[in-house]
């Protein structure tokens, strides 16, 4: 007798979120005794805490992979396009943790995976904007797929600089993908998707504040990129109407990078060298605790998926979703700038046990 597909699906994000939890905490005492461990942790934490556990984020996703392409080999080539380049991001991203690599070359990287997965899978040619019509690239279609990878990877990785904040993200973008794939009848695309999310859960069993391991740049470049990437790895005809999915359910972390960038370069400052300049950092600074912190975005992040995800299942939902899709991350972000504005005012302080909010 088989079992019904919700349970079917209910048993994989168990095994993901389990397999994921288990790696991590066995990763720690690992890249602990490799001495794979966080500069600012040596001073700002009663203990040295390693990076790199998104390598058990990495591992489940792959699981998760092989199972796919085993039950349908057909349906998992797009899925396959998207996850293989992002196998080359992290593997550069990796060598990153374990010894700095220069900023332009690891740019360099993410430009190429991105260039083959935008060749293999094809670019954007139209976003769907729900009630207000839809949007044609045209010759655009291919230069912007490819910063939207690029961009997402890096979003990510900028975000990755307190306890909890990338993985909970993760989870909510990731979530947000599998159910809009799962509708999209795009079923290896979700299965990716799921693992992604479930395995974020699980790393962060052991990265909730306070955190005892940092997802490091081998998972946070990961998991940017291959959510950029699945967006583009459902059928092409149903790409237009994937992409606000993640789009919107991203807005926390693009909000937050592209503010911070269009800072620094009304500042003059060097975009290549470390800061604490981004918005979450600056609550951090003005006395949020990083558990606050990562709470508010994955909230936000988690609100949004679900009104884009809505028309989908629903389209009677449409006129409302298209407007709270609009509204929400134009709110949202004044709410973070007023919040950040309110946090600059008070005496800077550190939440016990927590790091600065720095860039790792």
């Amino acid at each position: 007798m088989m079992m019904p597909p919700a349970l079917v699906w209910f048993a994989g994000v168990v095994v993901a979120f389990t397999a994921a939890a288990m790696l991590t905490t066995r990763l720690v005492g690992i890249l602990l005794r490799a001495g794979v461990i966080d500069a600012s942790t040596v001073t700002g934490r009663p203990r040295p805490v390693p990076r790199g556990g998104g390598l058990a984020i990495i591992a489940v996703v792959v699981g998760a992979a092989l199972v796919a392409t085993i039950r349908d080999a057909t349906t998992a080539g797009r899925a396959m396009a998207a996850l293989m380049p992002a196998m080359l991001v992290a593997a550069v991203s990796w060598r990153d943790d374990i010894s700095p690599l220069p900023a332009r070359l690891r740019l360099a990287v993410h430009l190429l995976a991105a260039i083959i997965a935008v060749a293999i899978l094809g670019p954007a040619e139209r976003v769907d904007l729900g009630t207000i019509g839809s949007l044609d690239l045209g010759a655009w279609g291919w230069p912007l797929s490819v910063l939207w990878i690029v961009g997402m990877t890096n979003a990510f990785n900028f975000m990755d600089g307190i306890d909890g904040i990338a993985g909970i993200v993760t989870m909510a973008v990731g979530a947000a993908v599998a159910v809009a794939a799962a509708m999209l009848d795009a079923p290896a695309v979700a299965v990716l998707a799921t693992a992604l999310a479930a395995g974020a859960g699980g790393f962060l069993t052991v990265n909730w504040p306070p955190a005892r391991i940092f997802m490091g740049d081998v998972g946070s470049t990961f998991c940017g990129f291959l959510l950029g990437a699945l967006t583009l790895a459902v059928d092409t005809d149903d790409v237009p109407r994937m992409l606000p999915v993640s789009v919107v359910s991203s807005w926390p972390f693009l909000f937050d990078t592209m503010a911070t960038v269009l800072g620094r370069l009304v500042r003059g400052d060097d975009l290549l060298r470390p800061h604490r300049s981004h918005c979450y950092q600056r609550l951090v600074a003005g006395g949020w605790s990083h558990r606050a912190t990562a709470s508010l975005y994955g909230g936000l992040a988690a609100f949004a998926g679900a009104i884009v995800v809505a028309p989908l299942y629903d389209p009677t939902v449409l006129d409302a979703a298209t407007a709270l899709a609009i509204a929400t991350p134009l709110v949202g972000g004044t709410l973070i700038a007023a919040l950040v504005g309110m946090a600059a005012r008070r005496p800077m302080r550190r939440a016990a046990g927590s790091a600065p909010a720095s860039d790792r």
